[in-house]
């Protein structure tokens, strides 16, 4: 059997480095169909030749659905620029009228 003395030394012959990322309270990950929220979790970052990888443990895990986005960043861009507005003020008028940028820009600028 090997021991965590000799993984790390064959880790570091390979050019492979490995540390754990201390402090960590909660990992998310963000799909177009839900989110996923690791609480408690544990993450070892490994890095070699230039590439890095997250390797994640934990046991509470939630995961919720999400709605679809009815419009996408570039529409939310758009009617900033447009109608001279905050972020989440082009937001709430693009989700008042269902991803319709002309009616957004419109609301907003009168």
């Amino acid at each position: 059997m090997i021991d965590n003395r000799q993984t790390r030394r064959m880790m570091e012959r390979m050019g492979l480095n490995m540390r754990e990322i201390e402090g960590v309270k909660e990992v998310t990950i963000v799909t177009s169909q839900k989110e996923i929220h690791l609480k408690d979790a544990q993450v070892f970052e490994i890095t070699a030749k230039g590439s890095r990888i997250f390797q994640v443990t934990a046991s509470n895990i939630e995961e919720s659905e999400t709605a679809p986005q009815k419009f996408k960043e570039e529409d939310v861009a758009l009617v900033m620029a447009q109608a001279g507005v905050s972020r989440e003020a082009a937001r709430a008028a693009l989700e008042e009228s269902n991803g319709d940028l002309a009616l957004a820009i419109m609301r907003l600028s009168s």
